[in-house]
């Protein structure tokens, strides 16, 4: 008899240790899962861009470099907009701010490779340009350094982010270099 009580006693105590190794590795993966947000660069953070003013700077991004407007926030083209024309308005303008046109427009901006212009929409108010390309913001980047607009197929088009060159910026890579889409002749 005990033969029996002992050898349930260490059944028990395997089920025991079984259970606590058990929950000692889900604590292990969710702990582990907690921490894949974060960049495998001890003290590295993702660059955060900063307000100059200007109507857009280039800017390092975790996107790579990219345009970005006077406060910071990043800036976005429109897959529909053709030969320099917006065809962003009403509901779209809501979600898409244009990116105004300075009154003395400047040769050049901080960091932009792409030629600067304007465009005038349909509402009479001028909007910029790089590269032949008007240029928004997204309402959904409440932050400098977010881009929640980037890839989105919304109001008929796809909206990218913007590179130095004026070019939308297709497929990103992290802060570093950028992939371009080329620029159409004509556009």
């Amino acid at each position: 008899m005990s033969t029996d009580r002992t050898s349930d006693r260490i059944h028990r105590r395997r089920r025991q240790v079984a259970a606590m190794s058990l929950a000692a590795a889900a604590f292990t993966v969710a702990a582990a899962g907690c921490d894949s947000g974060k960049s495998t660069d001890a003290g590295a953070s993702a660059p955060v861009p900063q307000a100059t003013g200007a109507a857009v700077s280039a800017q390092p991004t975790t996107l790579g470099t990219i345009l970005v407007d006077g406060q910071g926030r990043t800036v976005y083209v429109f897959a529909n907009d053709k030969n320099s024309m917006s065809t962003c308005a009403d509901a779209c303008a809501a979600n898409w701010p244009f990116v105004p046109a300075p009154a003395s427009l400047p040769k050049s901006l901080p960091g932009v490779t792409g030629t600067v212009g304007t465009t005038t929409r349909a509402d009479g108010n001028r909007q910029l340009t790089i590269t032949g390309h008007p240029v928004y913001t997204f309402v959904g980047d409440s932050t400098p350094g977010q881009t929640n607009g980037q890839g989105v197929n919304l109001n008929g088009g796809v909206w990218t982010v913007v590179s130095p060159a004026g070019a939308p910026v297709t497929n990103p890579s992290p802060a570093g270099s950028v992939t371009q889409k080329p620029v159409a002749p004509g556009y």
